[in-house]
């Protein structure tokens, strides 16, 4: 009996989906590196759960990695939809895209070199598009139009319809990008895009030619196992997010001073407002990075970006929940991918109101890279984990053309 009782406790010690144990990890890991890492527990719920295609079916009838920190977010989620894995086999994904008239997803590999394809009519999933130029962040227009920015070649480009590439950005004022990150389509045909440095590494693109921040003192070969016309770059700006008008006018809206190391981006369904998530410093930021924070601009009719404030800085029950992909319902909620790091059972998804106040989050196993709203209805939210692609039906649908 007594054993029987002590594995009752330790069961219920071990279990990450109670924001005890979340809180200890954080606690353990901030007293101080002679208590070494935390390892992290295999899971996030408790009684443990499968999210694979052919998992065991989850047994409440509210998921429980569903939670809501506020009641409003009953209505945005969907009581007997589950948390699905639709796949893994990635190194990193990232930028989920949705086809409204082919019914399909797109996504990054960034590592692999290589965007994927998921079906809506059978769960198959191929390579799009390789080598994608370590593409990340995909959308389509409101013509349908995909558009992708690639790490790799520093710019942002977009697939026409008759399957041809337009370059829309590349240089400003006659310097290159630093790695474009994300980018979203306004309905007045303007695009809006993010430039932080995170692909000025051996990982997701190629580090910058000898002497420049990425590579100061030329020990990295940044020519190996590349194109032969990549390598002469050098990280050349600081970090910002840029406006491209249906002119082709390229300006930035958004600098370093306003929302440093800018990632994920978004508008409201009015596109009034411009929310921008500010990651963690990247390579070569000397110093000056992004703390992990989303940030909130004015829109105006020019397409200027002011009154710049902080959205929300990510903390949830004391732990933070760095974003990076942002998406954005019709009753104007952020939707914002987390990376809790080593605090498990906070990865995965938050939500937030149009005032900034914590809705709701989704707990996924695996570090959420970025999301987006798809499907026929596009009320299914597709998740990018780290290695994975996830999908939960929600009662709310995306804003945007994707």
């Amino acid at each position: 009996m007594a054993d029987l009782i002590s594995r009752r406790a330790a069961l219920g010690a071990i279990g990450a989906g109670s924001a005890g144990f979340a809180l200890t990890a954080a606690q353990a890991q901030e007293s101080g590196p002679a208590l070494g890492p935390v390892e992290p527990p295999s899971t996030v719920s408790d009684p443990p759960r499968q999210f694979g295609p052919d998992a065991p079916p989850n047994v409440y009838f509210w998921d429980a990695d569903v939670i809501a920190v506020d009641p409003s977010f009953n209505g945005l989620a969907q009581a007997n939809a589950p948390i699905q894995r639709l796949w893994t086999g990635a190194l990193w994904a990232e930028g989920p895209a949705w086809n409204g008239v082919g019914k399909y997803l797109i996504f990054s590999d960034i590592p692999n070199n290589r965007q994927m394809r998921w079906l809506e009519d059978d769960g198959h999933v191929s390579t799009f598009r390789y080598p994608s130029n370590n593409s990340n962040g995909n959308s389509f227009d409101w013509q349908g139009r995909q558009l992708s920015c690639e790490h790799l070649t520093r710019r942002v480009v977009r697939y026409e319809l008759d399957g041809s590439v337009t370059v829309l950005a590349d240089r400003f004022e006659g310097m290159r990008f630093n790695s474009p990150n994300d980018i979203v389509a306004a309905k007045d045909g303007s695009y809006w895009f993010t430039d932080p440095p995170y692909g000025g590494q051996l990982y997701e693109g190629a580090v910058g030619a000898p002497g420049g921040p990425t590579n100061p003192d030329g020990l990295i070969n940044q020519r190996l196992g590349q194109p032969p016309e990549i390598g002469d770059a050098v990280r050349e700006m600081e970090t910002a997010t840029y406006r491209i008008a249906p002119d082709g006018t390229i300006t930035r809206v958004v600098g370093q001073d306003g929302a440093p190391d800018p990632n994920g981006l978004a508008l409201s369904p009015d596109e009034t407002t411009l929310y921008i998530a500010s990651t963690g410093p990247g390579p070569g930021d000397g110093g000056v990075g992004g703390e992990g924070n989303i940030f909130a601009f004015d829109v105006t009719p020019e397409g200027e970006a002011v009154n710049g404030r902080l959205f929300t800085d990510c903390m949830v029950d004391g732990v933070k929940c760095g974003p990076d992909g942002l998406a954005v319902d019709v009753y104007g909620n952020v939707w914002s991918s987390s990376n809790a790091g080593r605090n498990v059972g906070y990865s995965g998804v938050t939500c937030w109101s149009p005032d900034g106040a914590l809705l709701g989050r989704i707990r996924l196993p695996e570090v959420c890279g970025n999301l987006c709203f798809g499907g026929p209805k596009r009320n299914r939210l597709f998740m990018a984990g780290s290695q994975s692609l996830y999908a939960v039906y929600t009662a709310t649908q995306g804003a945007g053309a994707a």
